[in-house]
C-alpha cells in the first residue's frame, strides 16, 4: 500500500504510510493510527522491518527535517480503503512492479525486506 504525500516532507511523492508519534502513544499505536488516518484501513501491527534515520537538508545544507523511522509489517483487519488527511492518493501496488511510483531507494528496500519477512512467516 502506497500513499502520495499531501504535505512536506516528500509532498507529491509516493511512499509508505506513516507519520509522527503523539505524546503518550506507543510506536505500534502510532503506526496503526497513521495507517488508519492516511488509508482508512485498520491494521494489526506486526514485526519491525527496519529502523533508520531520514535527514533532509535545505539548499544551504542546513538540516531541514530529521526523522527516525520505524517500519512495521502490518496486516489489514478492517476499514475501507480511501485517501485520508495526509495522502492525496492511495494505491495498492504490486511489490514487483513499483517503477511507476518512482519510490526512493529506501522505500524500495523496506518493501523488499517486508516481502522477505512475510515469506518467512509462511
Amino acid at each position: 500500500m502506497l500513499v502520495r504525500r499531501a504535505h512536506e516532507p516528500l509532498k507529491g511523492q509516493w511512499n509508505l504510510p506513516g507519520g509522527a508519534v503523539e505524546l503518550g502513544e506507543t510506536l505500534q499505536e502510532a503506526c496503526s493510527r497513521e495507517v488508519l488516518e492516511e488509508t482508512g484501513l485498520e491494521v494489526r501491527v506486526g514485526s519491525v522491518i527496519e529502523v533508520f534515520d531520514r535527514i533532509t537538508r535545505d539548499e544551504r545544507g542546513q538540516v531541514e527535517y530529521h526523522f527516525v523511522l520505524v517500519d512495521y509489517l502490518c496486516r489489514v483487519v478492517g476499514g475501507t480503503l480511501r485517501s485520508g488527511s495526509d495522502a492525496s492518493e492511495i494505491a495498492l501496488a504490486d511489490p514487483f512492479d513499483l517503477d511507476i511510483f518512482r519510490l526512493n531507494e529506501k522505500a524500495r528496500h523496506v518493501i523488499e525486506r517486508g516481502m522477505a519477512l512475510l515469506s518467512e512467516e509462511v
